[in-house]
């Protein structure tokens, strides 16, 4: 796993020790109710996804999501420890099979045809390519980096050259699709036109994230500069190509008002991105002896949704910018003593779970919702809810959780909802059907 959930157990682990009461979010201008505006609504697919969880693309249409999202995040590439952005066949490195090599039969493709062995382009990226068809509005994003892979983003960061080097051969890569040869796959200009845009999901400049990755304080001006080596690029290459829109430029950005202060100029960088997409979960984890909430909308002195927003727009960014972060998946604890409702009570551990201990897709938490062996427990102020059988807790959104987070994000004027992942969702996509409903007010 890219993303692999242990890493993301432990940068919000290490993220308690920065904990900060938050104030009140500051109330962005509001959009007359948020009827007549678009949001964003970006969901990330993952590489591996199709593998254990078998999630293809074609998944995205048959569950009804492709026709509801304006984004997908395609989660991730990577980085080469000479800062280049690279693919290839390297087990826990790159995986080009899956990228654009493994073919598809009819029944697994979105257009209904099977994949030959002639094609230049196969695999997720082919299918992305065939979903934009029938969605001409939909965009796609390389995202770069990710827990596991943010691991050489410092170094690629370092200086002018670097940067200029690092940012070139993402664009060659993913923008202009020029893919190395894999047999018949790959070649010059094999993937044009798959992706829109970069997201840029480095975790995190100038504080500590995985075990192997780098950081160092000058981080924070050396990411301001990385945006705008993209932004500049990204705009020439649009302007070489007599592109009528630009290539769209995001990054994925976190909770913790010292992560942010350690990494983000805000107000600099905000002019050079399009959007962000907001850190809106793991602010508690399953790793930790006590449960607690992972993606509250409001908490008062803990992490929380509102207080996210608030830190972010205390610092500058526009509202409009700002992307809500959603969880599509849930935290767990087993052993959990004390009594009463089990939250805030000691655990002996992270709860069984089919991928990885402590973390549970909403499908099957969907499933012990409905066993009848769970209660299903709500903080309707904090605007969280989570599961108890007496023993194990899950903390987790639901649809009635994200209706009212849509409808803060309607009431703030944010720029939309994000979500982690899209593989994790019901196979009628129960969740993103109550994202965009209520982005549209319904």
């Amino acid at each position: 796993m890219r993303r692999s959930m242990l890493g993301r157990l432990a940068v919000a682990a290490c993220s308690l020790s920065l904990l900060t009461a938050f104030a009140p979010a500051a109330v962005a201008q509001a959009d007359g109710g948020g009827h007549d505006r678009s949001y964003k609504k970006v969901g990330y697919f993952t590489q591996w996804g199709v593998y254990g969880r078998d999630f293809q693309v074609q998944d995205l249409e048959a569950n009804g999501s492709a026709g509801k999202l304006t984004h997908i995040n395609y989660a991730f590439g990577n980085i080469s420890p000479q800062g280049r952005c690279f693919t290839g066949n390297v087990p826990g490195e790159a995986d080009a099979w899956a990228d654009y090599v493994r073919p598809l039969d009819a029944a697994n493709s979105v257009d209904g045809v099977a994949d030959t062995g002639e094609q230049p382009l196969a695999g997720n990226f082919n299918q992305l390519r065939e979903l934009k068809a029938e969605h001409p509005g939909l965009k796609v994003l390389i995202s770069l980096g990710g827990w596991s892979w943010s691991t050489h983003f410092s170094d690629a960061a370092l200086t002018p050259a670097s940067r200029k080097a690092f940012v070139e051969s993402c664009i060659d890569l993913y923008i202009k699709g020029n893919l190395p040869q894999d047999g018949a796959r790959g070649g010059a200009g094999a993937a044009a036109g798959v992706f829109d845009g970069i997201d840029l999901d480095w975790e995190w400049p100038g504080s500590a994230g995985d075990t192997d990755t780098t950081y160092r304080p000058e981080d924070k001006q050396n990411f301001t500069a990385l945006v705008k080596e993209f932004r500049t690029q990204l705009d020439a290459y649009a302007r070489s190509q007599k592109k009528k829109t630009k290539y769209e430029l995001s990054a994925f950005v976190p909770t913790a008002p010292a992560k942010i202060d350690a990494g983000f100029d805000v107000r600099r960088i905000m002019r050079d991105l399009d959007f962000v997409t907001l850190q809106g979960y793991d602010f508690h984890v399953s790793g930790e002896p006590r449960t607690a909430q992972q993606s509250a909308l409001r908490a008062r002195g803990d992490f929380s949704v509102d207080g996210t927003v608030d830190a972010w727009l205390r610092r500058g960014a526009p509202a409009n910018k700002l992307v809500m972060g959603m969880p599509f998946y849930g935290q767990g604890w087993t052993g959990v003593s004390g009594g009463g409702d089990g939250m805030g009570q000691p655990a002996t551990g992270p709860a069984p779970a089919t991928w990885a201990a402590g973390y549970e897709d909403y499908k099957a938490l969907k499933k012990l919702a409905d066993s009848g062996t769970y209660t299903i427990h709500r903080d309707r102020r904090g605007g969280h809810a989570w599961l108890f059988d007496g023993t194990t807790l899950w903390t987790y959104d639901d649809p009635q959780v994200l209706r009212a987070k849509t409808g803060y994000i309607r009431e703030h004027g944010l720029g939309g909802a994000m979500f982690w992942s899209l593989d994790a969702d019901t196979a009628d996509g129960e969740l993103m059907t109550a994202v965009d409903r209520g982005l549209r007010g319904r």
